[in-house]
């Protein structure tokens, strides 16, 4: 029976990918940081379909985790056939910005990290001649639009160069690139929510789906739903200053959801009774 290992696999795209290959019934080994919700989610899963599901509490930022992970997709007694890279983490912060903190968890997790258990599964799948990796990247890593599609590009660049390098070992690896789709991490009050069409967001069983048959057909890259092909194929083939007018518009509008949040927040704040605890009391 196969297994696949899922990084972020309680929440979001990653725990639609876990539902996905449960109901195959693949063995899975599930990896996040909060260890409640990985004993949680491996108990439904397992009562709902059968299957064994093992759960690695890790941080993938921190480095040691990280280690730990890697060592398990590289156990030759407990051989992983699908890696799926698909923890994340939101980065909104400024290129100009003095804080760093966010940029560098960003890219220790999307890219550092991506970069260490791609390495390790392609070593693993490679010596036994069989197996398929998975990478999360996003549409935004076809436009300019900050720190985010920054790292995200790598991932898709990072995701071809693999493919590249394991070409006849019978390993193969797949970037997926959604577009925005509907998780806890796009709170449903959220500035991201209240500034995008209805008609752009896509399920995660929508995306895990498409990106297990493209992995399935050996594809190096997959753009979930037909909406988000056309503008991935738009985005590859207009000039590139087009490319960076249409991020530049994005970008101004997403500064401008975000302001109009928080002066809604203010607002309210300034409307709320006085409890008797401030400065006048």
């Amino acid at each position: 029976m196969a297994t696949a290992l899922i990084t972020g696999g309680t929440s979001g795209i990653g725990a639609a990918f876990a539902e996905a290959l449960a109901s195959r019934g693949v063995h899975l080994v599930l990896v996040a940081r909060d260890a409640a919700r990985l004993a949680v989610a491996a108990q439904r899963l397992t009562a709902a379909h059968g299957i064994e599901v093992e759960t690695l509490s890790a941080d993938l930022a921190d480095r040691a985790d990280v280690l730990r992970v890697a060592d398990r997709l590289e156990d030759e007694d407990r051989p992983v056939d699908l890696l799926v890279n698909n923890a994340g983490a939101g980065v909104r912060t400024p290129l100009v910005s003095r804080d760093l903190a966010s940029h560098d968890l960003g890219l220790d997790v999307m890219c550092r990290a991506v970069l260490v258990l791609g390495g390790a599964a392609g070593r693993s799948m490679a010596a036994r001649g069989s197996g398929a990796i998975i990478n999360v990247s996003s549409l935004q890593s076809l436009f300019t639009t900050g720190s985010y599609a920054a790292m995200k590009a790598w991932v898709t660049s990072y995701s071809q160069g693999l493919s590249v390098e394991l070409q006849g070992t019978g390993v193969t690896v797949t970037a997926v690139l959604p577009g925005w789709v509907r998780t806890a991490w796009h709170s449903p009050d959220g500035d991201r929510r209240s500034s995008v069409p209805g008609w752009l967001w896509t399920e995660p069983e929508v995306v895990a789906a498409a990106a297990l048959r493209a992995s399935a057909r050996g594809r190096a890259v997959c753009i979930p739903t037909w909406r988000y092909a056309v503008i991935g194929w738009w985005a590859r083939h207009l000039p590139r200053p087009v490319v960076r007018w249409v991020s530049a518009r994005i970008s101004s509008s997403r500064r401008d959801s975000q302001q109009s949040r928080r002066e809604s927040q203010q607002s309210v704040q300034a409307a709320a009774p006085h409890d008797g605890r401030g400065q006048g009391s």
